[in-house]
């Protein structure tokens, strides 16, 4: 019996359930390499050639590769091990959630300041909020170009 997953309609959110552990778990255990000085030096060196040494799937190397965060957490990323990547770029967090929303890290933090996105329109899929996904980039302010 599949479990039900009523989280799933709401907009703009992934959460990270025992399924996206499953699914990102190497893609987590990549970002925790970074915690090391060496390891992070050799990812700078050559991202592919560290990238090739674990087990992701090529979509999610892809995905570290543009620096898409969002793309990650679909792919079984959980924010708190992608923030390794972003260290290692030398970003703040609040510079990669930034990206994640498509603003700049000054829109972000305006926007956090004056208390976030409204819920009104953002309880579930398909109602017409700012956070819905017909509104957002969803990181585009800061995708590399290849």
């Amino acid at each position: 019996m599949a479990l039900e997953k009523p989280y799933l309609d709401v907009p703009g959110t992934t959460i990270f359930d025992a399924e996206q552990s499953r699914k990102g778990y190497w893609l987590n255990q990549f970002c925790m390499s970074l915690m090391k000085a060496d390891n992070r030096e050799r990812f700078k060196k050559d991202e592919r050639a560290y990238l090739d040494e674990w087990a992701m799937t090529q979509e999610q190397k892809e995905a570290v590769l543009a620096r898409d965060l969002n793309w990650c957490i679909r792919l079984g990323g959980n924010i708190y091990f992608l923030a390794k990547i972003g260290a290692t770029d030398g970003k703040s967090f609040q510079q990669m959630a930034g990206s994640m929303t498509g603003m700049t890290e000054a829109e972000y933090r305006d926007m956090m300041i004056g208390g976030g996105r409204s819920v009104e329109g953002n309880r579930v899929v398909g109602e017409d909020g700012t956070a819905q996904a017909h509104r957002q980039p969803q990181g585009s302010a800061n995708r590399k170009v290849n």
